[in-house]
């Protein structure tokens, strides 16, 4: 189904959608695409997901591409919802999921939303892309390009880690290592790379990443049964997998899957780079940028997204919070994921983990609600002094 319109998150101007579009021109803040969604087609769209792909395409009615011919998938999506009962038992819950992004093509949710992106700029008339990336994201941009046969360009942090640059290189993707963070990257891109020629696929610099990763959302209702759980906790560095999922929950509400009630969205960072956690314990409405992010979670070492307002607004609007954790705090976690899951998670499940105990701690999750943790990609791709050290078990 094609939006009715792209409009801006901040200022609500309206885009055509039949055309390349990038950040609102007015306030330089994301475009979000926008359906006319009924009760009447949600009863058809659910109806036929018993015979669709186990992938996020099986949800292509509510995905923005005008011809199905034009998808280009890996069997993206359709990831297990892992029941954790040790995990549970050690944190303290009797109700507890891992939703596992890592078994993704590329290894990661970033899978989820390039495809998306990739096919509809395609669609549009795009051939050649640029992005700035920690790594996971410029993994799955280089795979979804040279499936389309585009040409793309990668921009990483020098110290990402081998694995990234050698897989967007096996790909055939030009990949720069830039010395700095993920901002720099952005800045040397912005300095190299024409608007005219190559089109952005930023975080939430264009408006279709964000469909892909909505996704989860959908999957989430169908693991659960028709239902929803009452707790989503979610490593947050550009953000778009939370701001995505609660757009799929003002959509499932509109096609009348579901009632006004949703989950609590809790955006989980590090002490060495939280500008969310910070925003929301102001009560701010943006975030300020990190000046000296620090964190190997590679994923959360981003000093400003440019979707900060509309992370801080789903935290808010669905009665969820903002938690950092520690270096020492996210690599127990990782080593819990290990153990009692048997799931060699990313630096950024291991945080997600650490914050999930921290709640139940301060009683701000009760060890009787359904919760979801969220694992966004594979530990293997990153740095070996990033892997899990492991624990005994008597």
């Amino acid at each position: 189904m094609l939006p009715v319109s792209l409009q801006c998150g901040w200022c609500g101007r309206d885009y055509p959608s039949d055309v390349l579009q990038g950040l609102c021109v007015d306030c330089k803040r994301p475009l979000v695409a926008k359906y006319n969604f009924t009760p009447v087609a949600g009863q058809r769209i659910r109806d036929g997901l018993s015979s669709g792909p186990r992938s996020l395409w099986r949800y292509h009615d509510v995905l923005p591409l005008a011809d199905s011919k034009n998808i280009h998938s890996l069997g993206e999506g359709g990831v297990p919802l892992t029941n954790a009962p040790r995990l549970a038992a050690r944190l303290g819950f009797r109700q507890l999921w891992i939703k596992d992004e890592s078994q993704n093509p590329t290894g990661s949710f970033k899978a989820r939303g390039m495809p998306v992106a990739i096919s509809r700029a395609v669609e549009l008339g795009a051939k050649q892309f640029c992005l700035p990336s920690a790594g996971n994201a410029a993994g799955a941009a280089s795979a979804y390009a040279a499936l389309a046969g585009c040409r793309v360009r990668v921009y990483m942090p020098a110290d990402s880690g081998e694995a990234f640059f050698a897989e967007c290189r096996g790909y055939g993707a030009e990949v720069y290592a830039v010395e700095g963070t993920i901002a720099d990257c952005g800045r040397r891109m912005a300095a190299e790379c024409s608007p005219s020629e190559w089109f952005d696929l930023s975080t939430l610099k264009e408006p279709y990443r964000l469909e892909g990763k909505k996704t989860m959302g959908y999957e989430l209702f169908e693991d659960l049964g028709g239902q929803l759980p009452d707790v989503i906790i979610y490593p947050t560095g550009g953000g778009t997998g939370l701001i995505g999922m609660w757009k799929a929950f003002g959509e499932m509400q509109q096609l009348g899957w579901i009632d006004e009630r949703r989950p609590r969205m809790v955006s989980v960072q590090t002490t060495g780079c939280a500008p969310i956690v910070g925003a929301y314990e102001r009560g701010a409405e943006t975030a300020e940028p990190v000046a000296n992010p620090r964190t190997a979670a590679l994923g959360l070492r981003v000093p400003g997204a440019v979707g900060d307002f509309l992370i801080l607004r789903a935290i808010r609007e669905s009665g969820g919070c903002a938690v950092a954790v520690t270096e020492a705090e996210w690599a127990s976690g990782q080593s819990w994921l290990a153990s009692d899951v048997g799931l060699f998670a990313s630096p950024e499940g291991g945080a997600a983990v650490i914050a999930t105990k921290k709640l139940l701690d301060k009683r701000t999750i009760s060890p009787d609600e359904r919760v979801v943790i969220f694992n966004t990609g594979s530990g293997f791709k990153y740095p070996p002094s990033t892997w899990p050290q492991g624990v005994t078990r008597t």
